[in-house]
């Protein structure tokens, strides 16, 4: 198994999904101690795609990417919000 092959993550994970070729309408880039927060927003999508990295990352509005990612819940000021953690990210 290559470590970058999407289709092998998604049969070992079966809660994982595979999204290509999505256009990203915002992304915001937050610093939190000593990590960059990351939230995404794709065309068509109400759901926050959410990622951390330890360096800021370029902006990828407008851009097309490829992701992986799996459902979760973030509790925010006590609702629970639902999002998306993204666990690969490339460019289309």
């Amino acid at each position: 198994m290559k470590k970058t092959d999407p289709e092998a993550l998604v049969e070992k994970h079966h809660q994982l999904t595979h999204s290509e070729d999505r256009r990203v309408a915002s992304h915001v880039q937050r610093e939190k101690d000593e990590w960059w927060l990351n939230t995404l927003m794709l065309e068509g999508v109400e759901v926050p795609f959410k990622y951390k990295r330890q360096k800021r990352y370029k902006n990828l509005q407008g851009a097309r990417v490829n992701l992986t990612y799996y459902p979760a819940v973030e509790k925010v000021a006590g609702f629970e919000i639902d999002i998306f953690r993204v666990v690969r990210l490339r460019r289309s």
